[in-house]
């Protein structure tokens, strides 16, 4: 009686931990199924992953969650009610409008400022510090010296003054922002840039006849993106408080937006006997940054280069 060979086949998560990859592809997956591991290893992170699922499922579906206008209120007879009164589940404000409403459409606008910021800080500061640290000389020093100057102010304060210049509204505030927060992405990505730079792997591109161009884009920034995200990801909560800062100043989003910076502007003058006019919206500030933290602390852990052996 014949015996039939049978080949033995891999689980998906065999050949995910597979340590002799066949592809680039599995590699690739693979370190990516064991960062995920690590990551959701941890608790914290989860929760903070969660918060900020919660965030862009509200952004997205506000106009289906929101029982009512974010703009319109009614001042005859729905002014400063507490929460829980008349259908109002969190209370209303001064303009009689909806806080819950108000807080859900606002969501998008925190997600905007965030998105948007990241999308021109991070890049900005990948190039300059890139290229800083790839190029040296003269060129290290006159783009860190830059650096130093924005790094010199407070953020908040410098923000101010952009938007002081260009004008209030949302749009020069994220511009603002963007402006302010790039300096700690270039130092960040010119420290990882200088500990690769001398590398063998980078000696054999250069051998091949690469150019500095194409060394610095495809070899050296992708280096510097798995610490960068960590660092754009804590720093979200940072751009969440000077976006409101903005905001309660009243250099933000303009009235009848319902940016949550702007919506604590409005109710201070009832903080004592309608304290969730400004209370609701700190909260939603609170929850959203300890997210972001949460998330950040989380990638930082699971992207460590030290946990990789684990």
């Amino acid at each position: 009686m014949s015996q039939i060979s049978e080949t033995p086949v891999l689980s998906r998560r065999e050949w995910l931990l597979s340590d002799r990859p066949q592809s680039r592809l599995q590699a690739r997956l693979g370190r990516a199924y064991m960062t995920w591991r690590r990551f959701s290893s941890n608790r914290l992170a989860m929760v903070g992953l969660g918060i900020i699922l919660l965030l862009v499922a509200v952004a997205i579906l506000a106009d289906v969650l929101a029982p009512h206008s974010p703009v319109i209120g009614n001042l005859g007879g729905a002014r400063l009610l507490p929460p829980g009164s008349e259908g109002y589940l969190l209370g209303t404000d001064d303009q009689g409008r909806d806080i819950l409403s108000r807080l859900l459409h606002g969501s998008r606008l925190t997600l905007l400022v965030i998105v948007l910021v990241a999308v021109i800080a991070a890049p900005i500061g990948l190039l300059v510090g890139a290229v800083s640290g790839y190029a040296g000389g003269w060129v290290d020093a006159v783009l860190m010296r830059i650096t130093d100057i924005f790094l010199a102010f407070p953020k908040l304060v410098l923000a101010l003054a952009f938007v002081a210049a260009m004008g209030p509204g949302i749009e020069n505030a994220i511009l603002a922002i963007a402006i302010t927060s790039w300096p700690p992405y270039a130092r960040i990505a010119r420290a990882e840039t200088l500990a690769v730079r001398h590398s063998d792997y980078i000696a054999a591109v250069r051998l091949m006849g690469a150019s500095p161009f194409r060394i610095v884009l495809r070899h050296v920034m992708p280096m510097c993106v798995s610490s960068l995200i960590v660092r754009v990801t804590l720093d979200m909560a940072g751009i969440i408080l000077t976006a409101a800062g903005l905001g309660f100043l009243g250099l933000g989003a303009q009235p009848p937006l319902p940016e949550w910076g702007a919506m604590i502007a409005a109710g201070r003058r009832f903080i004592l006997d309608q304290w969730w006019v400004a209370t609701m919206p700190g909260l939603a500030i609170l929850i959203v940054s300890l997210g972001f933290n949460l998330l950040g602390d989380g990638l930082r852990d699971a992207l460590d280069p030290r946990e990789s052996g684990q």
